[in-house]
């Protein structure tokens, strides 16, 4: 993916490139192979790094004869090849605050769902999903919860946490974050890779919310290092810890969660298993 200002191909350019017909290159998006950006006007838009890994895909179908299934597990495994030669699976800026949009996108179209049939499913307007996927941004933890829920995935997945590799000593400040896909809640990450917890410290703004409530399978544990946080367990139960204490409850009783400090509210916070 290129900064701002950087070159996007329309459909039957991005194909007289890559060799291929302007179809082959629809098929290939319904496949998941390849999920191109859209315009403001719903048109696609092919980047250099699309390209690139069209003529990939291209090999791999005419000098190897790979089905779509055998494809994709190929270039993940290029994709983590590469990562490992990097020494550390880091994403572009742009690529990390626009994965979330497009994997969402990726699953919509292996499963073969309009944006109408997911956003009705989901209980959001078409124009909310077709944004986030867009720009990764534009939903509240509730909705990017419930979305990672209907593509049997989690949000961790979504935001790339176990694509990074694993560090054992993260220090203060050398933290990652999570792509800004909700206005207010800033989540960094604590503990890398694929683990059997989820370890992350979320940073509320004042007023910043679940906007909703959710849940999932796993137990949880939410520490309270400053500020104030309500949590409603259950549609019922109203907690409000203050600094120094803390919850544990399972995952499975539905949960909602508020900053109701003035100014931010610091928590950390472990989904065991990995579920969020």
């Amino acid at each position: 993916m290129g900064g701002v200002g950087a070159i996007r191909y329309k459909v039957a350019e991005a194909a007289r490139l890559a060799g291929v017909s302007a179809s082959t290159l629809r098929l290939w998006e319904t496949q998941g192979l390849v999920v191109p950006e859209r315009s403001a006007t719903g048109h696609r838009q092919y980047t250099d790094a699309d390209l690139a890994r069209l003529k990939r895909i291209s090999w791999f179908r005419s000098e190897r004869g790979l089905n779509p299934a055998a494809i994709r597990e190929a270039l993940e495994a290029e994709n983590a090849a590469a990562d490992d030669e990097n020494g550390l699976a880091v994403l572009s800026d742009e690529n990390a605050e626009l994965q979330v949009g497009r994997k969402l996108r990726s699953l919509r179209h292996t499963a073969g769902k309009t944006l109408e049939q997911v956003a009705g499913d989901i209980g959001i307007a078409a124009s909310v999903l077709s944004t986030l996927e867009r720009t990764s941004q534009g939903v509240s933890v509730a909705v990017l919860h419930n979305l990672a829920e209907y593509f049997d995935t989690t949000v961790s997945s979504l935001s790339g946490e176990e694509e990074t590799k694993a560090r054992a000593l993260v220090r203060a400040g050398e933290w990652r974050n999570w792509p800004r896909t909700t206005p207010g809640v800033t989540v960094q990450l604590l503990a890398e890779g694929k683990n059997q917890m989820d370890c992350h410290r979320f940073v509320l703004a004042p007023g910043a919310s679940s906007e909703g409530a959710y849940r999932h399978e796993g137990e949880e544990f939410v520490y309270v290092l400053s500020g104030r946080v309500e949590f409603v367990l259950d549609l019922g139960s109203v907690l409000r810890p203050s600094p120094g204490r803390f919850l544990y409850f399972e995952s499975r009783r539905r949960h909602a969660w508020s900053n109701r400090h003035d100014g931010e509210t610091v928590l950390l916070w472990i989904n065991t298993p990995p579920t969020f």
